[in-house]
């Protein structure tokens, strides 16, 4: 593994499986997991985790499961089989929604005979800002406060951890001292353009926040020119990850 790559999550933004299966086998041994998401999965269906695991990739399922307690413990039981790594459920489900599905993935890997993946707790998305959640969702506070407060929610329903923006880890940190893992998408190199994320961060600047792992989907697949293709870029991001590492003891 390229040292600090572990801590690379590539998303697989992609909408065949051609594309999907050539960029695992490329970046193999230089990222730590590869997310398999909405797009993705709709489009070719659940053998593609069984092909990415195959291959010996580590899937994070980000199927964002929000529903009522009973059809989210199915389908978490049902993900858990599939032998992915990772995968989420929207912590405003709800406390009982999130045992339910920490209690039936549990269920769903002894089945299998795979090991239980993380569950983690999605906050609130990097698309939304300050402007959106108060005025759109009519969800009163800050976004900081909002997002600590359904980190603790999920470590109380027995999750391993959330996802959430870089900008706020370290109220995480602070709310739930003890939380085994924060995934962070929103995190653009600087030589990238942000797109549509909204509360963005560097590799370097996240990883000196506190974060776990880096959720970082096309300046990995689709790298700016002077940078060259994926496997460059991954390295650049794994250097940059490792230089954070050592400043900030991780």
């Amino acid at each position: 593994m390229t040292p600090g790559g572990d801590k690379i999550i590539v998303a697989l933004d992609v909408s065949n499986e051609k594309e999907a299966l050539g960029l695992a086998d490329v970046l193999q041994g230089h990222v730590g997991f590869f997310k398999v998401g909405l797009e993705l999965i709709h489009s070719v269906g659940t053998g593609i985790v069984y092909k990415i695991v195959a291959g010996g990739g580590k899937v994070f399922l980000d199927c964002k499961l929000h529903d009522i307690p009973n059809t989210v413990a199915g389908a978490a039981k049902a993900v858990a089989r599939l032998g992915v790594g990772m995968f989420n459920v929207h912590a405003m489900g709800g406390i009982e929604m999130m045992k339910a599905a920490a209690q039936a993935a549990a269920e769903g890997a002894a089945s299998a005979g795979v090991p239980v993946p993380f569950i983690l707790g999605v906050t609130m998305l990097t698309s939304l800002d300050q402007r959106a959640m108060n005025e759109e969702l009519r969800v009163a506070g800050g976004v900081e406060d909002q997002v600590a407060h359904l980190a603790r929610l999920a470590t109380t329903a027995g999750l391993d951890g959330v996802v959430a923006s870089p900008h706020e880890i370290s109220a995480i940190r602070r709310a739930v001292p003890g939380i085994r893992a924060i995934v962070t998408p929103g995190v653009r190199p600087a030589w990238a353009a942000s797109q549509d994320q909204k509360r963005v961060l560097t590799p370097g600047e996240a990883i000196r926040q506190g974060a776990s792992y880096l959720v970082i989907g096309r300046p990995l697949t689709r790298p700016p020119h002077n940078i060259g293709g994926p496997v460059s870029a991954a390295r650049a991001v794994a250097a940059e990850i490792v230089a954070a590492c050592d400043s900030r003891g991780c």
